[in-house]
């Protein structure tokens, strides 16, 4: 089981963590960084007896299928039909079976363990428990009633996302169960490594309406009036045009709403002579598995299908993915654009096709972020993400979609031109861009703030020394907040010219450097330290 330096390291803070005291651990690591050859390591090396949690009945065939790929003995908890067809599996893949009835590792579903009796005295014989998915628990859900049964052991918990939709925190001093939170290298550190490859993303136009979908209580979509609106809109026809037009006869996955989508989408793919198979948790596992071996082989060109292949499921390298399905839940959505990010031979690039404006929801899933066990905003329309929100080049030949900071298309040059000049808006905070009477009179209000206190005609002496000493505290409050302002600009100095420095600030803190600069001193010290944390984080 070959690792690589930052899974050795994300083993060692593991290991370290549960010796400081903690129980339950969560790991946070990228998709496609490897979560699934770590805790098959973890499990190899335990001593005691272990179990692997699925958080959904299907997937107990994908975590065998993984465990048996490294030659890990495991029993597994399931109708005995599904063993069979698992065994199976192994077989075709294989050439062995891994299954053993008294391995000291066992595979179960959270809903097999839940409707066990919790005074079973095997709960107690187990010490290791992993969780794939470990966003998932909170104390009062079925993830974290399970957890609770093993009252003798440590447990794992690997996400790509440790945050949920709904707001509710992970941590066990929140709505969760998990004491200590692990991370490991970001997706933009392990794409420049080449552990995965970079994407491009186009966001061709939609007439998608999602104004009359109400959020659920879950923070994404509610469900009924998602496929409402999603079966009323064009979707179907811009997938399979855009796939051919963007990246024909790549390996694609499709995700979509629901089955009667997946179902239309395949049957117009296929029309068009691209081999196109559905996929959803009503496909049998065997028919699954041989599936995905022709997808592989290049068989199938689109895997459409209905979240199945989002969390937990370890998708074949593939080279597009085409988004169908809107999400306000940033996990789901990173689950599924990650699929794309697993390197193959020749592939330069994925694509991602993004027909719902799901990159405008959330940012660039490679942007800096900070991930925490407490609780946060739960995830409504009008909550931005906490990245540099991107924007859709208007030329009809490319639709591609980059950082909004950018002047111009990085893969058309296609340039933006402000509609007007006359506010720091407009030009996105590009202070070079404004018209000259804007400059001069934002520069003269910045001088004002720098200079004397000026001090109207007639004032009584104790509202004079009351107005100085206002504006000693602001002019000190812009001092700091302009050390800060600098601090920040230099790391990207000997990166990019300052017209773009300027917009950057602008999309990252709301407000031009210019305006910043004119703040009060209450305005300019929340400013400061915003701009103070984002260095700290590293969010840069």
């Amino acid at each position: 089981m070959e690792l690589r330096a930052y899974q050795y390291a994300l083993i060692n803070d593991l290991y370290k963590s549960w010796d400081s005291g903690a129980t339950n651990v969560c790991m946070q690591l990228a998709t496609g960084g490897g979560k699934t050859v770590i805790f098959s390591h973890v499990i190899a090396a335990h001593a005691g007896a272990s179990i692997a949690v699925a958080h959904r009945v299907e997937l107990i065939y994908q975590i065998s299928l993984t465990l048996s790929r490294y030659k890990i003995r495991h029993n597994i908890m399931a109708q005995p039909s599904a063993i069979r067809e698992i065994i199976s599996m192994q077989m075709k893949e294989f050439g062995a079976r891994f299954y053993d009835s008294n391995a000291k590792c066992t595979i179960a579903s959270v809903d097999t363990l839940i409707r066990m009796d919790a005074h079973t005295p095997w709960f107690k014989d187990i010490t290791l428990v992993i969780q794939d998915e470990g966003h998932h628990p909170l104390k009062n859900n079925k993830w974290g009633k399970v957890a609770a049964l093993f009252t003798n052991a440590r447990g794992l918990y690997p996400t790509a996302t440790p945050c949920r939709a709904d707001g509710q925190g992970l941590g066990s001093h929140a709505d969760g169960i998990l004491d200590a939170l692990i991370q490991g290298p970001r997706m933009r550190d392990l794409i420049d490594a080449g552990h995965l490859t970079d994407y491009r993303i186009f966001a061709p136009p939609s007439d998608l309406d999602l104004s009359s979908v109400p959020i659920a209580a879950s923070g994404d979509y509610s469900n009924p009036k998602l496929r409402q609106a999603v079966h009323k809109s064009c979707i179907v026809g811009d997938i399979v045009e855009h796939y051919v037009k963007i990246a024909p006869g790549k390996l694609g996955v499709t995700f979509t709403v629901d089955v009667e989508a997946a179902t239309k989408t395949a049957a117009a793919f296929r029309a068009k002579g691209v081999a196109a198979e559905v996929m959803s948790a009503k496909t049998p596992p065997l028919l699954r598995a041989e599936i995905m071996r022709n997808f592989r082989e290049g068989k199938i060109k689109q895997l459409v299908n209905v979240d199945i292949l989002g969390e937990g499921v370890d998708v074949p390298a593939i080279e597009v993915v085409s988004f169908a399905r809107p999400t306000q839940s940033y996990g789901l959505y990173s689950q599924q654009f990650g699929r794309a990010l697993r390197p193959m031979p020749d592939k330069k690039h994925a694509i991602i096709i993004d027909h719902v404006n799901n990159v405008q929801t959330h940012g660039l899933p490679d942007s800096p972020r900070v991930w925490s066990l407490d609780r946060r905003e739960k995830r409504t329309r009008s909550v931005k993400p906490d990245v540099m929100p991107v924007t859709t080049c208007l030329n009809t030949e490319c639709f591609a979609v980059y950082e909004a900071f950018q002047k111009a298309c990085p893969y058309c040059g296609h340039v933006i031109v402000p509609m007007s000049r006359t506010a720091p808006k407009f030009v996105a905070g590009d202070l070079h861009e404004l018209d000259l009477n804007t400059l001069r009179a934002l520069r003269a209000e910045i001088d004002r703030v720098t200079g004397h206190a000026r001090i109207p005609h007639g004032l009584s002496v104790p509202a004079e020394i009351s107005l100085k000493k206002k504006h000693e505290k602001r002019k000190s409050a812009q001092i700091l907040l302009r050390q800060s302002i600098a601090q920040w600009a230099g790391f990207y100095k000997e990166k990019y010219e300052d017209s773009i420095i300027y917009r950057i600030f602008y999309f990252t803190f709301g407000v031009d450097i210019g305006t910043a600069q004119t703040l009060s001193a209450a305005e300019a010290e929340k400013l400061k330290n915003n701009i103070d944390e984002t260095v700290n984080n590293k969010l840069l």
